[in-house]
């Protein structure tokens, strides 16, 4: 089944989104997302589809289907954009409105219903090519918008109108500039909603931007001279030789083969301390470089990369609806058809029962049309959510999914693995003790931890790698519990932590044993510093009345020693990755849990928390088990990524509040005659901007 991605331009909220979703069911696509406030599109597609007809159908509906993946934007019109449209009818509109002040200026002119006719004929071809048809084809596709709103607005003041006129003649009947005045206030409205909901896109498009910059590519004539070429990163491929000298960005992921700098990764990590880097280190493309000069090596390029890693991740989450939006979405879904029979009801009461005249009863019922307004509880999640996310991003918080940051607001307890989470997880060998020789006990540690990609394990290879290797007959690692191999002789040994080797002694335990056919032949003792953030960031956690929980799979003892430092208030110590997932899903069952993890012992815990968050350094299987990933490498936004969510929660409830509130009032007002259609038309507009408004303030909000 082919996956496709389109950037579709003309969504702005969820009703529109809803269009689009329901055509392309239609057509038989699955895996169906659309993103109102990004643009983008994912689906799926079965066999025997035409995607032509698919591309063609999206665009009828009145949007713009851009680009297919990473193909070329198909060619505009000028008419295309809701500026130019409005730039377009505004003269016409202005023109007509004169008539409001022909008593005081010489513009007598205008109070003929043909020269009315004519100025408001261009304007009304134009809105119904734009409005009438998106409406025509959102009836076909089972979810009109609420372009139908405007286009029945506009159509019967026009036809009114032009009844007035050809039987009448009467400017009582006129209502031309009601026509222009409505699809030229709603195409400012648009234009003005579009330009309002790309801001809540800044912090993403600042990491877009990125990601095309210019690279020195290093070469080599044929005389093996190295030569420089500035060439477009995109160009680059895995393998080539780049060089980066001060003040440039990084053009993509690289690894130091000569020179050392100081690095700024706070557009992915939210940091702005400086990183010292030297040969073998690793460079994040998007970074910048703040002195120094390297030359590195290209280890990933386009989607590969971890900056593109994280864009995708953000569209994605943003995509994912919450909870809270279902409401939302099921009213949205419905309000069209509601509004069309309030509308015909307004009519027929003010003009039978109250006995208001016909030309004021229907615009009374005109006003109901385009007053209401399906966009502002479309938008009211997916623009706070857009801009918690950019947020959250700029900071080096990826959320998921976009329900994470509902989820945030329940949580009542974290659990807190140890190793590389509160602790640095750069290890040092403290003391050891073997009854083997010194250098063969070394040798045969060493030669077993290079087979583990635990952290101990890593730091013990480091530390020791002056060792002589061994090669084993068999060797396999037990995730987080340690190794066990057979040499050729045919010895069995086991290396790794007392559950392991099942030590029962009474006296102190240690760390790391070593068996030799069953018999213990040697201990390690490690030694690992606290993060310097830890302390802090347990009490901020206390002064919220969340419980903190050490779950370790480490000693009792080391376990208890820096609860204590901490002022954690449980401790599960020497725990199995099963043990730690039956804990997580025992904890969570009694209240909200979150968990913070690093190692591949931790992923099946991860994945039973309510939320799991892991760190940026943590293993790829903790990273894919994880609903949050922090970027900084440590815990010190972690306040922050919990305030965001509930931050972000607040702002949805109020989105919505507004929306609602909105249309509860202003219908009944419209339909009352206290609003004319054209102010109708500049208050739809004004609740869309003003919710983005709102959600925007979360930009600069204080969270924590």
């Amino acid at each position: 089944m082919e996956k496709f991605h389109w950037k579709v331009e003309g969504m702005t909220c969820s009703n529109c989104a809803l269009s689009v979703h329901k055509f392309l069911e239609k057509a038989g696509m699955d895996d169906i997302a659309v993103n109102p406030i990004s643009g983008t599109v994912d689906f799926s597609g079965k066999e025997n589809y035409d995607l032509k007809s698919i591309e063609n159908g999206i665009n009828k509906l009145g949007y713009t289907v851009l680009q297919e993946g990473a193909a070329v934007a198909v060619s505009k019109s000028w008419l295309h954009s809701n500026k130019n449209r409005f730039l377009i009818t505004l003269p016409f509109t202005l023109l007509l409105m004169l008539h409001m002040f022909h008593r005081w200026l010489p513009v007598h002119w205008i109070m003929n219903g043909w020269v009315q006719l004519a100025l408001c004929t261009p304007v009304f071809v134009l809105g119904m090519f734009f409005f009438g048809k998106s409406a025509i084809h959102s009836l076909k596709s089972g979810a009109p918008n609420m372009n139908v709103l405007v286009a029945l607005g506009a159509f019967i003041s026009f036809i009114y109108s032009l009844i007035g006129l050809l039987y009448f003649n009467n400017n009582n009947y006129l209502f031309f500039e009601t026509t222009a005045s409505i699809i030229t206030l709603v195409l400012l409205g648009n234009y003005l909603e579009e330009a309002t909901l790309q801001s809540t896109q800044k912090a993403l498009k600042s990491l877009l931007k990125s990601q095309k910059v210019m690279a020195n590519m290093i070469a080599f004539d044929d005389k093996h001279q190295e030569q420089i070429f500035l060439i477009e990163n995109t160009q680059l491929r895995n393998g080539d030789l780049i060089l980066i000298k001060t003040g440039e960005q990084v053009p993509t992921d690289c690894k130091i083969l000569w020179g050392d700098c100081t690095v700024n990764e706070s557009i992915l990590t939210g940091e702005s301390l400086p990183l010292f880097k030297s040969k073998k280190d690793f460079l994040i493309g998007g970074s910048v470089f703040e002195s120094g000069t390297v030359k590195a090596q290209v280890t990933a390029t386009g989607n590969e990369t971890i900056l593109s890693g994280i864009i995708k991740m953000v569209q994605e989450a943003q995509s994912k609806k919450p909870p809270l939006q279902k409401l939302a979405d099921k009213i949205s879904a419905i309000f069209v058809p509601i509004v069309i029979t309030v509308s015909s009801f307004t009519f027929l009461v003010n003009h039978f029962f109250f006995h208001i005249p016909i030309d004021q009863s229907i615009m009374r019922s005109i006003a109901v049309l385009v007053i209401s307004c399906p966009c502002a509880m479309g938008l009211a999640t997916p623009a706070a959510i857009s801009v918690g996310l950019g947020r959250a991003a700029r900071k080096g918080i990826l959320f998921r999914n976009a329900g994470t940051l509902e989820s945030f607001r329940k949580i009542k307890q974290i659990v807190f693995d140890k190793t590389g989470t509160l602790t640095t997880g750069n290890f040092e060998v403290e003391k050891y003790s073997s009854s083997l020789h010194e250098e063969q006990f070394k040798s045969i540690v060493y030669s077993l931890e290079k087979y583990s990609t635990h952290p101990i394990a890593k730091s013990i290879v480091k530390t020791w790698n002056n060792a002589v290797f061994i090669q084993w007959k068999k060797v396999e690692e037990i995730k987080g519990l340690g190794v066990k191999a057979e040499d050729n002789e045919g010895n069995r040994y086991l290396l790794g932590s007392k559950q392991l080797v099942n030590n029962e002694k009474n006296e102190t335990t240690h760390d790391i044993y070593l068996l030799k056919n069953e018999s213990e032949v040697g201990w390690i003792d490690i030694i690992d510093e606290l993060r310097p953030e830890a302390k802090q960031i347990i009490e901020w956690f206390h002064k919220k009345n969340i419980n903190t929980v050490l779950l370790t799979g480490d000693t009792k003892r080391k376990a208890s020693m820096i609860a204590d430092e901490l002022g954690i208030q449980s401790i599960y110590a020497e725990q199995s990755p099963f043990s730690k997932m039956e804990i997580i899903t025992n904890l969570n069952s009694n209240k909200p849990t979150a968990m913070v993890g690093d190692g591949i012992n931790d992923a099946a815990a991860l994945s039973k928390a309510t939320i799991g968050i892991s760190l940026s350094d943590a293993s790829q299987l903790a990273i894919q088990n994880a609903d949050i990933v922090l970027m900084n490498q440590g815990l010190t936004f972690l306040p922050f990524s919990l305030g965001i969510g509930q931050h972000t929660f607040i702002t949805i409830k109020q989105n919505l509040f507004w929306a609602f509130s909105y249309n509860i009032i202003a219908i009944p007002i419209a339909a009352s005659g206290l609003l004319t259609p054209t102010f109708s038309a500049m208050a739809m507009g004004f609740s869309d901007i003003m919710l983005a408004a709102i959600s925007l303030r979360l930009f600069i909000k204080k969270i924590i």
